[in-house]
């Protein structure tokens, strides 16, 4: 079995936690651990579990790399998608992948942002899926429902289980996103789960489907997968090859038109953690019902989420709120109204804020920076470079840099010069000297660049050479 995780999306909704550059399944959210690595965390145990293929955009290639490394996972496939396409062809170029180092394997498709708190009945799902699936199902999971909830579609199943499957039913419809009183009709009935987006299936099995059903959709993956480059660790889909699939989720794409679509239903703690009220719903309480992370301290407040990454957060006589601060946002909202964050992100776009892409703190595969300060012609950052790792070798056309090593060693090139630069030791580096910066040591280099010029901006890099295949 081979477990495929799709990392895409932006998670817009979980504003200023979540942006663009960094989405909510790359942060730990509920536990020091990120949604990615719970996802692949909860799979351990699993027997038979060949090596994950992860498939995600381009700009978040080296977060998964890093968060994989963390995990001693070396040997996974990761696939990057050049535009999004939504979950179809995410999973076919996966099953095509798949195919060609394997004879036929199962495909256990997952999120990588949802929050599974009960992982024995996860994998028991997954042992039960795992049966249909050999057998030539198209498996997706229910989520057993707890309220009538609107926000999610929901799949109807047979009343009676199939004939040698434990607790696997034959779907019989798929419903949309109801309104309140027709998800009150689905959750009395019992004969209703939420569609969890997570599916099984053997590989020879969705693509015979999709041949079937969406012929041009796995055509042009085909040929995207067999013109895909090797990159680093990881596989490049070709661009213009993948970008003629037509855009469709599974469930339009195969599923709903599929006469081998079955259910195994899933009662396990699932989430989608699609919003801050969502999160607060998985989140251990206080016994005021409020939900916190970081340095907070509440007065007369109840049923809360207060997250504090960066300071002090101090709430007093409030119910039902959502408090989040970060380095350089902070969002306050009733509960009730926390949709509408999609408003403020749409807002921020219109105005081209950097806000909605970016952190204040920005990850590179060298390491990261944060923007302390800036104003007129300067900018000040902390750099932390990796062990081993080192910056492009580049010039910039429009500012200088001077660099203080805080801790650690760096090995510097400027111009025709190359040395070492230790603690408490500075350099400078000129408007438009062909200059890189290596960490050649054992521990985090850390250093204050100070920027001055008349454009700051990260584009007035010209590169020569990149270790990370970086333009």
């Amino acid at each position: 079995m081979i477990p495929v995780i799709l990392s895409g999306g932006s998670g817009t909704r979980l504003w200023p936690l979540s942006r663009a550059k960094k989405p909510k399944q790359f942060l730990a959210l509920v536990n020091e651990k990120s949604m990615l690595q719970n996802t692949l965390l909860r799979l351990k145990g699993i027997e038979q579990l060949a090596p994950p293929i992860v498939v995600c955009n381009e700009d978040h290639r080296f977060m998964v790399a890093e968060q994989l490394r963390e995990l001693n996972i070396n040997d996974a496939c990761i696939m990057l998608e050049p535009v999004g396409r939504n979950t179809a062809p995410a999973i076919a170029i996966a099953a095509i992948q798949a195919m060609q180092t394997n004879q036929d394997p199962v495909l256990l498709v997952l999120a990588a942002d949802h929050v599974i708190q009960d992982i024995p009945a996860f994998q028991q799902a997954v042992a039960e899926a795992h049966v249909a699936a050999e057998a030539g199902k198209l498996v997706t999971f229910g989520i057993v429902p707890v309220t009538a909830h609107t926000g999610y579609g929901y799949i109807r199943r047979s009343k009676q289980s199939i004939a040698n499957m434990v607790n696997t039913f034959l779907v019989t419809e798929f419903k949309e996103k109801p309104d309140k009183n027709t998800a009150e009709h689905y959750l009395a009935s019992g004969e209703y789960c939420w569609n969890s987006g997570m599916f099984m299936f053997k590989a020879s099995t969705l693509l015979a489907e999709l041949e079937k059903f969406a012929p041009d959709m796995v055509n042009a993956c085909r040929l995207a997968v067999t013109a895909a480059a090797k990159d680093l660790d990881f596989v490049r889909i070709n661009n213009d090859a993948f970008s003629a699939s037509p855009a469709d989720s599974l469930d339009y794409a195969v599923l709903e038109k599929s006469d081998n679509t079955v259910m195994v239903p899933l009662n396990a703690g699932w989430s989608d953690v699609g919003s801050y009220d969502a999160l607060w719903d998985v989140m251990a309480k206080d016994a005021q019902g409020n939900a916190c992370r970081g340095d907070v301290m509440l007065e007369a407040t109840r049923n809360s989420y207060i997250n504090a990454e960066e300071r002090l957060v101090a709430v007093i006589g409030l119910d039902n709120v959502i408090v989040v601060e970060t380095k350089d946002a902070v969002l306050v909202a009733n509960k009730n109204d926390i949709q509408q964050v999609k408003s403020i992100v749409q807002r921020l776009q219109s105005y081209g804020r950097t806000e909605v892409d970016l952190h204040r703190e920005v990850f590179r595969p060298w390491g990261k920076y944060d923007s302390v300060d800036q104003g007129n012609r300067y900018q000040v950052k902390h750099i932390t470079v990796k062990p081993g790792a080192k910056l492009s070798v580049q010039k910039h056309h429009h500012r200088a840099e001077h660099w203080v090593v805080v801790s650690g060693t760096a090995l510097v090139r400027n111009g025709d010069d190359e040395f070492m630069v230790t603690e408490n030791e500075s350099t400078f580096i000129p408007i438009g000297a062909v200059h890189s910066l290596e960490n050649p040591g054992k521990i985090p280099l850390e250093l204050i660049e100070v920027q001055s010029g008349s454009y700051l901006g990260e584009d007035d890099i010209v590169r020569f050479a990149d270790k990370y295949g970086r333009g």
